[in-house]
């Protein structure tokens, strides 16, 4: 799902040539220019594009192919799962049309920085088939005891708002992995 974007608009800035506001053309000068016009931000990613050709008599104006300068790459990032708090735990996980598998998981426990990978996985593997959820035990302490939640990290996996399986410490993939599948 990256997202392409078509147009860049670049405000003038005095400190630039006006023509490294114009459309990228093959001039390094010009190129190296606009890339320094644009702001530095995280999940984005500059790529060179090639030049169809002249569009007008003069010879410094051309076009660039469709698919433009900037990339998004914010999608390895937006799948994964969230955290859920206990004012937010009935509308997601009780609530929820799909499966749900959530980790119950403290800061300042080892093995859950171990499965945490592993829960980010399969959460990409299975988006839009199962909702995955973290729940922090020292943030949302109710929770935790209302599940009987006695040791991190716990995975328990919901369906129709009950619960239905529960593994605990930190398991491979595939362990994980079976205990989805029954649930789908």
């Amino acid at each position: 799902m990256a997202a392409v974007f078509e147009t860049l608009t670049v405000p003038r800035c005095s400190a630039l040539p006006s023509r490294a506001l114009s459309p990228i053309t093959t001039s390094s000068a010009s190129s190296l220019a606009a890339r320094r016009a644009l702001p530095q931000v995280r999940g984005l990613k500059l790529t060179p594009t090639r030049s169809l050709g002249s569009v007008s008599s003069a010879p410094s104006s051309k076009i660039t192919r469709r698919g433009g300068l900037v990339v998004c790459e914010a999608q390895d990032t937006a799948v994964g799962a969230a955290p859920v708090t206990d004012a937010s735990w009935k509308s997601l996980v009780l609530d929820s049309e799909f499966p749900v598998v959530v980790e119950f998981w403290a800061p300042w426990c080892g093995p859950c920085r171990m499965i945490h990978p592993i829960v980010d996985e399969l959460a990409k593997q299975y988006a839009g088939k199962v909702k995955f959820f973290k729940v922090n035990t020292d943030e949302s302490p109710t929770i935790a005891t209302q599940y009987g939640i006695r040791s991190i990290p716990t995975v328990i996996m919901f369906k129709n708002g009950e619960k239905k399986e529960a593994i605990i410490g930190a398991v491979p993939k595939s362990t994980l992995t079976t205990s989805i599948e029954k649930f789908l």
